[in-house]
């Protein structure tokens, strides 16, 4: 007798891919290279993604970074909350609707109407409430913000592969027009008004849909960017639903695995990387995680990274600029002068130790 599973290779029977012959390698699909030593590689996402960073730096992957603070700034203010751990200063990115949503403020697609918070003789930024420089006047504010979104359009231009790892569902926003906060307002500056603030917990669909159209404004800028998505294996710190945090952890990241396949399956040049899966999975130690059962472990981490660059091209010659001779983080281009409005001239006709803002969710409990 023959059936399809005759012609199966061993990687996809349990028996013989899991209860023996382990091999995190092997969990990831797809035979073309996933980065290649001389690309020019960023990245944005949820905490678990800045651990990403040094490892691929240390491969001699040209990773891409627009924006710096400048060194005075440097010198004064240390910054946290994973603000200089990405491309550029946005920091974390926890859903695929905070993605679409930067994406479209860079390309003059939306503007919040809760755009800052005056606090103290400050003018906070909602979308980087963390940031430890903030603006004294709204001319200031508009300045570096508008700066902020044009390192944002030279991130998007600049990169051949683009790197995202989707941490959760659940999400406050904007009664007014949906924008979502990358915290509770309250939790790091601010404060909680439940006539302006409201709780959302994406659902596959949303996030696949979100996911589908970020992707999009990204090829404005590069049209043969290639993406890989990936899932924090980080479980959530707290849950605003009415489930043990537990359950709600398992139901967020089933949405963000499932959506994260849909739009492999649907969208050319989107690969799924299984970070989750490695770390997460029946087959993973028990020291993959830390005592608390919430913190990724070194451990867990070389793991990952290890399954990654296994699946990369590393032969080539290094970067033309790179820093080193292994390549590294280029210096930040000086970023376009932005348009009128903060739209880019060219889209307007088509119109990580790393801190979580998550984790101030559960402070003081």
């Amino acid at each position: 007798m023959t059936h399809p599973y005759k012609s199966q290779p061993d990687r996809a029977f349990w028996a013989n891919a899991v209860a023996r012959d382990y091999d995190a390698a092997a969990v990831v699909g797809g035979a073309a290279p996933l980065m290649r030593k001389g690309e020019q590689v960023a990245s944005a996402g949820s905490c678990f993604a800045a651990n990403i960073v040094p490892h691929l730096l240390r491969a001699g992957i040209d990773y891409v970074v627009t924006e710096r603070p400048h060194p005075f700034v440097a010198a004064v203010h240390k910054e946290g909350w994973s603000y200089d751990k990405f491309s550029a200063a946005y920091g974390n990115i926890y859903t695929a609707r905070q993605l679409l949503q930067l994406l479209q403020r860079a390309t003059g697609l939306f503007r919040p109407a809760e755009d800052r918070w005056h606090i103290g003789g400050q003018v906070i930024d909602p979308f980087r409430p963390g940031l430890t420089f903030a603006a004294e006047t709204d001319a200031e504010f508009n300045a570096l913000t508008a700066q902020h979104l044009a390192y944002v359009r030279e991130m998007a231009r600049r990169a051949d592969v683009f790197v995202f790892t989707l941490g959760l569902t659940e999400a406050w926003e904007s009664t007014i027009d949906g924008a979502v906060f990358p915290a509770c307002p309250g939790t790091i500056r601010g404060s909680f008004d439940p006539a302006r603030h409201r709780f959302v917990n994406f659902g596959a669909r949303e996030v696949a849909a979100d996911l589908t159209q970020a992707l999009a404004l990204l090829r404005l800028f590069n049209p043969r960017l290639r993406v890989i998505l990936t899932v924090s294996p980080v479980p959530l710190v707290a849950t605003a639903t009415d489930q043990h945090v537990l359950a709600a952890t398992i139901y967020s990241k089933s949405v963000l695995r499932v959506a994260a396949q849909e739009v492999c399956d649907a969208v050319a040049g989107v690969r799924y990387f299984p970070a989750y899966e490695i770390v997460t999975g029946p087959q993973a130690p028990q020291d993959f995680f830390t005592e608390t059962r919430r913190d990724v472990s070194e451990a867990a981490i070389e793991t990952v990274m290890g399954a990654l660059l296994a699946h990369c091209d590393l032969t080539g010659a290094a970067p033309a600029g790179a820093t080193g001779p292994g390549g590294g983080m280029r210096p930040p281009a000086a970023p376009p002068a932005p348009a009128a409005g903060g739209a880019d001239p060219g889209l307007s006709r088509l119109i990580a130790e790393v801190e979580c803002e998550e984790a101030a969710a559960g402070a003081g409990r």
